[in-house]
């Protein structure tokens, strides 16, 4: 179903595509948008046993396609170094696609919360608790469950190993 890397020389171990997801800090979530267009919008995420989790607005661009088709890609580059002078760009980068869903569940709501506020804010684990709670009702929870994954670097820095 899922396309393998063309070039697969390329591509870097689950290991370290789960350690550039593990210590990103923004990714492009992409999903299928109004009028068929693709919509790309830039997040914060955490990481957790093959799942991604976003908070969001209650509403929206992102929740309206969603609730059309659950089907995503997400991307997070880690380099993304230009050298002009070989004509390249040292980069390392992991793509996965899965599917997602809004959490409903309390618990589970509250799990993807807390998960950001320890990957963003690890020394202010109370006041995001507060923060939960005071903006509980204004925002949503999003899980992406990870069906495919791949990471890819430049050649360069694959030689250079």
């Amino acid at each position: 179903m899922f396309r393998e890397m063309r070039r697969n020389a390329q591509q870097i171990p689950e290991e370290e595509a789960l350690e550039i997801l593990n210590n990103g800090t923004s990714g492009v979530l992409a999903v299928s948008g109004d009028g068929g267009y693709p919509y790309a919008v830039p997040l914060n995420y955490a990481y957790s046993e093959r799942k991604i989790y976003f908070h969001t607005a209650r509403s929206g661009h992102k929740l309206d396609a969603l609730a059309r088709n659950d089907k995503a890609s997400f991307c997070v580059v880690q380099m993304d170094r230009p050298d002009p002078a070989a004509f390249t760009t040292h980069y390392r980068s992991v793509i996965l696609f899965g599917r997602v869903r809004i959490l409903s569940d309390e618990v589970e709501k509250r799990h993807a919360l807390r998960l950001l506020v320890q990957k963003y804010s690890p020394g202010f684990l109370a006041e995001g608790e507060a923060e939960i709670e005071g903006a509980w009702e204004r925002f949503s929870a999003l899980e992406l469950r990870i069906e495919h994954m791949t990471g890819k670097e430049a050649r360069e820095l694959g030689a250079a190993r």
